[in-house]
């Protein structure tokens, strides 16, 4: 991300870039749009990112919180005319199981929804492969305290607690709606712990607002084979939930995607209540406006061809 400051070197991290070994393919349809769209993942060099490519326009976006562009219901990125929505969930997933390098090809306006978890697109990398490569992992840190609000919701991120260069994160959510209510969850953000306790987790809907977004043409892909839906008490999936608290969970999976744009993974301990992608965004932004707030770590180079 531009304006990064100097990079500090440490030997207290000797984790390895990482990337895919094989390209891999999904087709599907996209939540918002309704249109049929293909997905491809394909590996990317060494401190490439993940850059979402519009294979239909012949254009490049890059995966960082500088080319956010929208926030409602969904995070969208751009790069001039051309734009990607709707790529939580996918970031969520390169995220989660450690993919630091990619370029994820798709033909239209956003990724396929597919179940409406980031569990096929975790499958999908599982079965590319994943390969270390020959260049360090850079993070950033967070070095103090930053918050963001609206109202009783918040979004914060804070130090982490010494000696865990991770992300540790809790969230709690309260919806008026039986069925959701008050639900509360924290771990520490690593691949087991997100293939275990977030990939699954769907996003979910309230039945009363259906109409109404596809009245703004928005969830026009959307149905009960790729969102939970809500009617107060009710859940109207006929499969019911996959987890009690799936709706905290899918929540907490928004926020790993969102906190992705970061460009790097992020070392401190992210805090939320009801926050959404606009306050994830609003909370990356806030972080980067202010430079004693964080700092690149960049691990010593290890050379795997020495090994």
């Amino acid at each position: 991300m531009d304006g990064l400051p100097q990079s500090r070197t440490t030997d207290a991290t000797t984790w390895c870039q990482q990337t895919l070994k094989a390209p891999i393919s999904c087709v599907g349809v996209g939540l918002h749009s309704g249109i049929r769209v293909g997905l491809t993942f394909r590996p990317a060099p060494v401190d490439h990112g993940i850059v979402f490519r519009r294979t239909d326009l012949g254009l490049d976006i890059p995966a960082r919180a500088d080319r956010v562009v929208e926030t409602r219901l969904a995070t969208v990125l751009a790069n001039g005319d051309a734009r990607i929505g709707t790529i939580e969930h996918v970031m969520a997933a390169l995220a989660g199981c450690g993919i630091d390098n990619a370029v994820v090809e798709v033909d239209g306006p956003e990724p396929p929804i597919l179940d409406g978890s980031s569990s096929p697109f975790v499958f999908l990398l599982d079965c590319a492969g994943v390969v270390a490569q020959d260049a360090p992992r850079g993070a950033i840190e967070v070095l103090r305290p930053v918050r963001v609000s609206d109202g009783d919701a918040f979004s914060e991120l804070r130090p982490p607690v010494p000696g865990r260069p991770y992300l540790d994160m809790a969230l709690s959510i309260d919806f008026p709606a039986v069925a959701i209510g008050r639900q509360a969850l924290s771990l520490r953000l690593t691949p087991e712990n997100f293939r275990q306790e977030l990939a699954r987790a769907r996003t979910f809907a309230l039945a009363e607002e259906i109409d109404q977004l596809r009245a703004a043409g928005l969830a026009q892909g959307g149905s009960l084979e790729n969102a939970v839906v809500v009617d107060r008490a009710r859940v109207l999936n006929h499969a019911g939930l996959r987890m009690p608290d799936e709706f905290v969970r899918h929540k907490l999976l928004d926020a790993v995607g969102d906190l992705a744009l970061a460009g790097a993974p992020l070392r401190g301990r992210f805090t939320a209540h009801r926050s959404g992608h606009t306050l994830n965004h609003r909370l990356l932004q806030a972080l980067f406006a202010d430079r004693s707030a964080w700092q690149e770590i960049v691990p010593v180079q290890l050379s795997l061809a020495a090994e």
